[in-house]
């Protein structure tokens, strides 16, 4: 890239970081530093400005990055990410958004503590929240060091190691100082900025094709090297049985993981009612329905104009196709709008990394807190606040996403958070949905079923491909991989499932009756939500 493309792109990243830290230290002044402010920004957001603030929460960097990428490389087979996405939004609106409002307090523990044995079960819950949220954050950090990779022209790895560490080093401050309220509002500046990038850059490749977008998908097939075997189904996920299995588990783990996602449940406690909580969904899924669209339009638009090889050489997992896309639209390397729309395209890019890496830290320092020291600590000696506690958390969480970022940063984007979204199906999601509506569920159950799940789900990912046995593994030059799918969704969440069943049917405790309708009154009509 030239200077000039450095240059702007370093100037926009500036004046993002700059405008957010502002927001951060204003509200670090005008809070009363309580838990409920903290996690939850005294509950006083609109369902307007929560559903903007989730849609920046999901629309990450998998999304914008990854996703196109993945269909710049693999036509069909990479939409399933978008529509994986898209639908499991449904899930959330039918099935949690309300009832979890209603339930709990700031965590995903919160809803199944309230009918349950509390220490044991926030201990477990907790625990695969964090572990959900890390390896989110994995993603996030890859992503941000491909950006910053390619705006400096791949000038070796020490410039996407710092960039790394500076991510890490921001999202610590944001999470720090300004907790809920700051997050949220970074969240909906950096959402507003990436609907307005990525409507720009979909308009100008529709205006490249003239509007036709048949001839944008016959270009696309053409400058693929896979001609019409790029528009259907199986170029990634058709070669074996293997393979459609593989197919079959990422789509699970897409759909049923949202649900589970650790700061997606927390964003329904920043407003006031679970009315809001619901009309907060509807915002949201108005704007990443739209947005996944694009991505569609987007990847296609990158194999049409850039080619696909291009962009494999560019970056091998495909996480620069749309930078690249940028600079050809808007007139190509050394012009003035190939620089400006290429470094803007960087810098929203680089504030949705920053923006979702700040909703997962917090989230998961919460659950550190709320969760894990709350029910951990003992009586007699020093006692913290759980807001101390979750500010020390955020920096330790912030050290681990930044060492297994660089370890993984030739994965890419989209395929590390189906990985993340395959935990969070396996362990969160089943002890959600028995909690709210098993009426004979145990704390025996709840605690079986999360580490049910998620020591499975994490065991098969480390005895995967991922991690070893092939090029694009993280250890590359190693192989100790036995199980042969590269998403775990189709074993582990079937058996997240099974043991919170196989741990209440063999549960010496009886059910609690009467904790259970209380929950249910509760979940469904509000009476005595927080």
């Amino acid at each position: 890239m030239t200077g000039d493309h450095q240059t702007l792109a370093l100037l926009l990243f500036s004046a993002f970081v700059a405008v957010t830290l502002a927001i951060t230290t204003w509200v670090s002044r005008n809070r009363h530093g309580s838990a409920e402010e903290f996690y939850a920004g005294g509950r006083l957001f609109s369902p307007m400005e929560n559903g903007f603030a989730i849609a920046g929460d999901y629309m990450s960097a998998a999304s914008f990055l990854g996703i196109s990428g993945l269909i710049a490389l693999y036509g069909y087979d990479g939409m399933l990410y978008s529509v994986g996405f898209l639908v499991a939004w449904l899930v959330v609106l039918l099935l949690v958004a309300e009832l979890v409002r209603n339930c709990g307090r700031f965590t995903l523990a919160d809803v199944v503590a309230a009918r349950m044995a509390e220490r044991p079960v926030r201990i477990a819950a907790g625990t695969s929240s964090v572990a959900v949220s890390v390896l989110y954050l994995v993603a996030q950090m890859v992503g941000a060091g491909s950006l910053v990779a390619l705006l400096l022209g791949g000038t070796g790895e020490a410039a996407r190691t710092w960039t790394v560490v500076g991510v890490g080093a921001l999202m610590v401050i944001y999470v720090s100082l300004g907790g809920m309220r700051a997050t949220t509002w970074i969240q909906i500046v950096k959402a507003v900025l990436l609907m307005a990038g990525t409507v720009t850059l979909t308009v100008l490749v529709l205006i490249r094709f003239h509007g036709d977008v048949n001839s944008l998908l016959n270009t696309a097939a053409e400058r693929s090297g896979h001609g019409t075997a790029f528009l259907g189904p199986g170029l990634r996920y058709g070669g074996d049985w293997t393979a459609r299995l593989d197919f079959i588990s990422l789509g699970l783990a897409l759909v049923l993981g949202t649900a589970g996602l650790p700061h997606i449940l927390s964003r329904f406690y920043t407003v006031p009612t679970a009315r809001a909580a619901r009309r907060s969904v509807v915002w949201s899924i108005g704007l990443i329905g739209g947005f996944y669209l694009m991505t569609i339009v987007l990847g296609f638009g990158a194999a049409a104009i850039i080619g696909s090889a291009e962009v494999r050489a560019s970056n091998a997992s495909g996480n620069t196709a749309v930078p690249l896309l940028a600079l050809d639209l808007g007139g190509g390397a050394g012009s003035t709008g190939g620089t400006v729309l290429f470094a803007v395209v960087a810098a929203v890019a680089f504030a949705t990394i920053l923006a979702v890496v700040a909703g997962i830290t917090l989230a998961s320092s919460a659950s550190v807190a709320h969760d894990l020291y709350a029910s951990l600590r003992r009586s007699g000696g020093k006692q913290y606040s759980e807001v101390t506690v979750a500010r020390v958390a955020a920096a330790v969480i912030g050290a681990a996403a930044i060492g297994l970022g660089l370890l993984a940063r030739d994965l890419n984007v989209a395929f590390l958070v189906g990985l993340a979204f395959a935990v969070a199906a396996s362990a969160n999601l089943p002890v959600l949905l028995y909690s709210l509506f098993w009426r004979r569920f145990t704390t025996r159950g709840a605690v079986w079923s999360v580490y049910g799940g998620l020591v499975p789900a994490v065991l098969l990912v480390v005895f995967s491909p991922v991690v070893s046995g092939s090029p694009e593994a993280l250890f590359p030059g190693v192989d100790f991989h036995v199980f042969p799918l590269q998403n775990p969704g189709v074993v582990s969440i079937p058996l997240g499932f099974l043991a919170g069943w196989l741990g209440t049917v063999t549960s010496p405790e009886p059910p609690d009756e009467a904790r259970h309708a209380e929950t249910e009154v509760r979940a469904l009509t509000g009476a005595g939500a927080a």
